[in-house]
């Protein structure tokens, strides 16, 4: 942290700015309370904003931008309508959300192309107990809900820095990487250059006030008020997934090449049985078709409700799963999840695994093209209308033709999600086997420890 002077000095709870509806004509909202935009008060009401004439219109007059302030951060509200929520997942829908806070209207995009972008100014605190119920059950055991708070606060807080530094760097932040015959994109923070964190899967789960929190969230939350965890006195960037599928996965193998001694692969488990080595394909196949010791490996009802949610719940597996492709099926949607014509599709060939077994780098053999992709999400949004449960896959094909083209190919999977960090059923199971939420971050953040930054 620096001189001893420097660590008397904490910062002030941040102001933070949350991007909830994007790419839009026009946007529909309630004003709950009585909101100010540059001084003159708009009452409780329903509004609208449009694009007219490159500017945002809004209740006769037009604005380039528009903030609408809260007199009370923490009960002033409004409402959105037709949020879109699980963007390009499986479960995929709209549903009207309330928040608390300021309210900020931009245009982003150029020409015909500009559309509007809502964005919510939140208190992080207020933020971050909606997160935790957001992103699981409000009613969870009070140990899982303090990991979660403290991990939640420290990945935002990190994020913001990492934003912060990114700006001032003079070269662009690489997200990809390609060649003639090599595709590999990570996806990280290059989608919000207009606010802090977006409302979706692609950061934190944030439903405002929709869910409801619970007096269990509010206390959870304000016990851990400002606390982070920090690796060699910096916060660390807490990734956490709904389910490793039995080792986690290594940070630099999923997002940019940076390692985080804290984000390493490890067992989900304390078995003492030695760490498989997944990046072997033998390893990784006989793993991935087993079904071994581990915290999230299990069909506790009361435990998986903590963690998933209603729509999460339509997924009934998540530690292992299959799925079935015909061969037409298989190369029309790889053909439009890439904008690629591989002709029919020959077979998928991992060719670099992680320590979780996710694939990182996997060549896709088509009659017409060839083509290696990566990483983990490419792979998982290429092979899926939404995005597959993970990387961590073995093939299986069948009932080949004359030309010895298989007409059936079967992916059979570990994990939901990315699986680096904080496993979040595994977490659960923890708390529910008597583990406090300091053990919990010491298990998923081996050598972290807790500070309280503001």
């Amino acid at each position: 942290m620096g001189t001893s002077g420097e660590k008397e000095i904490k910062m002030k709870e941040p102001l933070i700015h949350v991007g909830i509806l994007q790419n839009q004509r026009k946007i529909r909202f309630s004003l709950l309370s009585t909101y100010k935009l540059q001084g003159k008060e708009f009452s409780k009401g329903d509004y609208y904003v449009e694009i007219e004439n490159d500017q945002i219109s809004f209740n006769g007059s037009r604005y380039d931008q528009i903030t609408l302030e809260a007199d009370q951060l923490h009960s002033d509200s409004f409402e959105i309508k037709d949020v879109i929520i699980g963007v390009q997942f499986h479960w995929e829908r709209k549903e009207n959300q309330q928040f608390l806070g300021g309210l900020k209207f931009i245009i982003t995009g150029e020409g015909d192309k500009k559309s509007i972008t809502a964005i919510n100014i939140v208190s992080l605190e207020d933020y971050l107990k909606s997160v935790i119920s957001s992103e699981m059950s409000s009613t969870s055991s009070e140990e899982l809900l303090k990991a979660h708070s403290i991990i939640s606060r420290s990945w935002l807080l990190a994020q913001i820095i990492k934003n912060k530094s990114l700006t001032n760097e003079k070269n662009k932040y690489r997200t990809s990487i390609e060649t003639p015959t090599e595709i590999i994109r990570w996806y990280d923070r290059e989608d919000h250059e207009h606010f802090d964190v977006c409302a979706d899967d692609h950061c934190q789960r944030y439903q405002g006030i929709t869910r409801q929190t619970t007096e269990l969230v509010n206390r959870v939350v304000n016990e851990t008020y400002g606390k982070v965890i920090s690796y060699q006195g910096s916060i660390c960037d807490a990734r956490y997934s709904k389910c490793c599928g039995g080792i986690m996965e290594t940070f630099e193998n999923v997002w940019e090449p940076f390692v985080h001694p804290y984000l390493q692969g490890k067992p989900d488990n304390y078995s003492g049985i030695p760490l498989p080595d997944l990046c072997c394909e033998e390893e990784a196949e006989e793993w991935i078709r087993s079904s071994p010791d581990a915290f999230c490996n299990t069909q506790d009802t009361n435990v998986l409700k903590q963690v998933l949610n209603d729509y999460d719940q339509e997924t009934a597996d998540f530690f292992r799963w299959t799925i079935t492709y015909s061969q037409k099926e298989l190369s029309t949607l790889i053909n439009e999840r890439s904008g690629l014509d591989f002709g029919e599709i020959i077979d998928l060939q991992p060719i670099e695994r992680g320590t979780s077994g996710r694939i990182i780098r996997l060549k896709i053999i088509g009659t017409e093209k060839v083509m290696v992709i990566g990483k983990e999400l490419e792979i998982r949004r290429i092979l899926s209308k939404s995005h597959l449960y993970s990387s961590a896959f073995v093939v299986d094909t069948y009932e080949e033709d004359d030309e010895g083209i298989p007409q059936k190919f079967m992916l059979t999977g570990a994990g939901w999600g990315h699986g680096v960090g904080l496993c979040q059923i595994g977490a659960a199971m923890m708390a529910e086997k008597g583990y406090k939420h300091k053990e919990i971050l010491v298990h998923y953040f081996p050598d972290s420890n807790i500070k309280t930054e503001y």
